[in-house]
């Protein structure tokens, strides 16, 4: 399968709820660790602006999934496209945070919490791994502006 499939492959999966429930558990369980480890966010929007802060976000194609199926809410903001950084951004804060992916949530710039990240971020992301597989997802992992130029109507 090539990137030509995932578009469909995300469409078909935000249409059923099983999938953007397995979702929401999984980011349950997260936001559980992530309470119990209380790492530090200075809520200075530089994690969004990617090529200014210097990494990427990938997502799966269940979370693009389930972020599509929540996106169709009116209450979701809309983003602004953006080269340099997350089209849903809006100034530091995050125009999507209730539904942002799973490297969303689990990034902070706490750099004592730098291992905790990518023991916690490997963990899950397995979880996510066998989603796929056991909802019958095509599993895809792509950077997060790519996959939202493939998945989103052209605005």
């Amino acid at each position: 399968m090539d990137l030509s499939d995932l578009a469909s492959a995300v469409r078909r999966a935000a249409d059923r709820a099983d999938v953007s429930q397995a979702v929401h558990s999984l980011y349950s369980d997260l936001a559980t660790e992530i309470a119990r480890r209380r790492p530090v966010c200075q809520i200075s929007g530089r994690c969004c602006r990617f090529e200014e802060y210097g990494h990427r976000l990938y997502v799966t194609t269940v979370e693009l999934a389930a972020f599509l199926s929540d996106l169709r809410s009116p209450s979701v903001a809309d983003g602004q496209p953006t080269p340099s950084a997350c089209p849903f951004q809006t100034g530091k804060f995050c125009g999507v945070h209730s539904i942002r992916p799973m490297g969303c949530r689990l990034f902070f710039c706490d750099a004592t919490a730098t291992e905790w990240q990518r023991v916690q971020y490997e963990r899950f992301h397995a979880r996510l791994k066998v989603l796929h597989e056991e909802l019958s997802v095509p599993y895809f992992y792509v950077e997060w502006r790519q996959a939202l130029e493939l998945v989103l109507p052209t605005r």
